[in-house]
């Protein structure tokens, strides 16, 4: 990692940039050529997004298996642009060509909200007549507006203002001194604001007035709390070293650690994007995964009242995960010996910007790998587990959402996404009660029942292309108790439903059976278990989405009417939503169920196929998530079944083995204990500090 890290540093200085790899996000200087040609023949435009376009599968696939004979596939910018009158382009730019491929006017749509349209809001509310008056009825005086602050959402769709125009709406708060948390003071009317015009062309006012909170402030910041309580003094440090450097090599951006190789990508929409997922079994690199992403995700707010309806973000397609990253720091968002990759977006006037360590790549303990002791004489082997963690952290508005990949020595692939932040809220007059559509957390400040629900967008491609997947449900066998076939009533088995055609392969997640679903190669067969190799996915939290059918966020977001929808392939199918998210009306619905409605027989069985699943949790909030959330944890697992022979992991060094020879023999002592971890796990160096090498989990 040092010699890599000096590379990267030497081409920096020397301007000698190794050719990117086909699935490489662009470049600055990528960006900034596509923007140049747009503009050589375009004119009074503002830029959205310009991200790889990414190669089509089959040309890919060809250029991997031969990339010393193929020509490689040619760089190709995808452009969002904006011009006046909120009208929408997009475009394909051959970066190698020079030249543009395709432009077209997009009639009735409205691209994502970049970072820069969200600032200006804020500036044009505090000087806009009507705010300041509104703001004078809840008890803002007009020299306190800079004050005031608002979080820009879009507009989620109004029927109002339909979809031509591009809109915004600003959630109102106040904040009486600039380090206050502005979610304990939130203003009860609701401004639209026109990015065309850069104006308010209406306000939301609410029946019932609230006034301004007057409670005192609660923050979470560290100078607040040293003031208010203090700190903790019995936390001990815990140092994280690897004094011999890390176990997995970059080479540009193609990521290898025990066994696994995957392709690191990144884009403004979906953040982190992992490619060409391939195990080696053995001296057998297998394909395992083409591509995964976290594709989508709503945010439905379950108050009724007028406005909140318009409360469904989609994160993604709406604001962007990438545009949206954090700039990671070392010892605060990662710990240990960390890797960074940044990422370059363009801004509205064409120029190319960069979110400096916007991904962190790093190892972590992960406990217990697998153990066993024998009763009978207390022999025991023990090895400890290390998991591979590739993370980014978005900030959208109040929250903030960790999506941590982790990738396991067993041949696991785990998702884990942590929600912190903090609590979008609303105003609460004295005495009026939250429920049953929220909760009072603290003194004035409402905070609505909501859910979050991420769509994970899965291309097997387990030992091929061409895969199958199934719903497996833990089923009790035929037969009442005393009959022929269960004469004792505890038979149980996998049944296995083929999902065959785009109709027929909605899934619903189903508890009571421990529903999971497998992604097959029924080409290829497991010789022991004689199944087919397979990924399993293992998905425990998946509610149903709670708005009901005919709402609005049910017809704008139809990827989460169910927990597993499964399509065949496209190159173009990519966000489950729709590509332009902001200000659909849902009639027709964007996306998955366009998309199944104009094939619904298609072919499911032994083909090119992508799971979209949608997982999640339902938030009721409570005093505890004031002012700022523990972070809450959810994950999924992809899981390997029938694909290897035997336990894959095996042959990881244990921290400690004996046999029950070794224990007749005598040689379990202090010493031999130490021996043998020294001896199997180190190379016959001992680590400091290892007190849990032994198997403590």
């Amino acid at each position: 990692m040092v010699l890599e890290r000096l590379q990267q540093m030497a081409s920096h200085l020397t301007g000698q940039v190794a050719q990117h790899h086909p699935f490489d996000p662009l470049s600055s200087e990528e960006i900034a050529a596509a923007v140049a040609i747009v503009k050589r023949e375009y004119s009074d435009l503002f830029f959205n997004a310009v991200s790889l376009y990414e190669p089509r599968k089959a040309e890919m696939m060809k250029w991997l298996a031969s990339p010393d004979t193929l020509p490689r596939p040619h760089r190709i910018a995808d452009v969002v642009a904006i011009g006046r009158g909120s009208k929408v382009y997009d475009g394909l730019v051959d970066l190698e060509e020079d030249r543009i491929i395709q432009w077209e006017l997009t009639e009735g749509v409205q691209p994502l909200i970049t970072m820069e349209d969200l600032q200006t809001v804020e500036s044009v509310v505090r000087k806009d007549p009507k705010v300041i008056e509104q703001c004078g009825i809840v008890g803002i005086p007009p020299q306190d507006m800079h004050k005031v602050y608002c979080d820009p959402w879009t507009i989620g769709y109004d029927e109002r203002f339909g979809s031509g125009v591009r809109l915004q709406q600003a959630l109102m708060y106040y904040r009486p001194h600039p380090d206050d948390c502005q979610y304990t003071y939130p203003l009860d009317f609701c401004p639209i604001f026109n990015a065309d015009t850069q104006e308010i062309i209406h306000i939301d006012i609410p029946k019932i007035r609230r006034q301004l909170n007057t409670a005192p402030p609660i923050n979470y910041h560290a100078e607040a709390v040293e003031k208010e309580t203090g700190f903790r003094k019995d936390i001990k440090p815990i140092n994280i070293s690897q004094p011999e450097g890390v176990s997995f090599t970059v080479d540009g951006r193609t990521l290898k650690w025990q066994n696994w190789s995957v392709h690191v990508g990144f884009n403004y929409r979906e953040g982190i994007v992992l490619s060409d997922i391939t195990f080696n079994d053995k001296g057998t690199v297998r394909p395992v995964f083409w591509r995964i992403s976290l594709a989508e995700m709503v945010v439905p707010y379950g108050n009724p009242e007028h406005p909140h309806q318009r409360k469904h973000a989609f994160d993604l397609g709406e604001y962007g995960g990438g545009y949206m990253t954090n700039s990671l720091a070392l010892g605060c968002d990662c710990k240990g010996a960390i890797h960074y990759m940044d990422a370059a977006f363009v801004n509205r006037a064409g120029d190319p910007q960069t979110i400096k360590n916007a991904i962190c790549i790093h190892e972590e303990d992960a406990g217990i790998l697998f153990k066993h002791t024998d009763f009978r004489d207390e022999s025991c082997t023990v090895t400890r587990a290390r998991k591979l963690v590739v993370s980014h952290v978005f900030t959208a508005a109040n929250y903030e959402y960790c999506v941590y990949w982790i990738f396991h020595q067993d041949g696991t692939i785990q998702l884990e996404i942590k929600l912190t932040g903090i609590l979008n809220t609303y105003s609460l007059n004295p005495g009026e009660s939250a429920a049953p559509w929220g909760t009072e957390v603290y003194p004035g400040v409402n905070a609505h029942n909501h859910q979050h629900l991420f769509c994970l967008r899965l291309d097997p491609n387990v030992d091929g292309s061409d895969n199958t997947v199934f719903e497996v449900d833990a089923m009790q066998g035929d037969g009442e108790v005393g009959s022929e076939q269960n004469p004792y009533g505890n038979a149980f088995y996998a049944k296995k439903t083929k999902l065959d055609t785009m109709c027929g392969a909605m899934s619903d997640y189903n508890g009571a059976t421990s529903r999971t679903w497998e992604m097959a190669n029924t080409n290829k067969i497991n010789p022991y278990s004689k199944k087919p190799v397979s990924y399993k996915l293992v998905s425990r939290e998946v509610p149903s989405l709670l708005p009901k059918e005919g709402s609005l966020v049910w017809k704008r977001a139809g990827f989460a009417r169910h927990a597993v929808h499964v399509t065949k392939y496209s190159d173009e199918q990519i966000h489950p939503a729709g590509r332009h998210v902001p200000q659909t009306s849902g009639e027709p619905s964007q996306g998955i169920p366009a998309w199944i409605a104009a094939d619904p027989q298609g072919n499911l069985d032994n083909t090119d196929v992508v799971l979209w699943h949608t997982f999640g949790l339902t938030h009721f909030p409570s005093p505890e998530d004031y002012p700022v959330m523990p972070a809450e944890p959810m994950t999924v697992l992809l899981r390997p079944r029938n694909f290897f022979t035997q336990n894959p992991a095996l042959d990881v060094p244990p921290s400690f083995s004996s046999t029950p020879s070794q224990i007749a023999a005598g040689k379990t002592g202090i010493k031999g204990l130490v021996d043998n971890i020294s001896r199997l796990a180190f190379g016959g160096k001992q680590e400091k500090g290892g007190s849990n090498d032994c198997g403590c989990s």
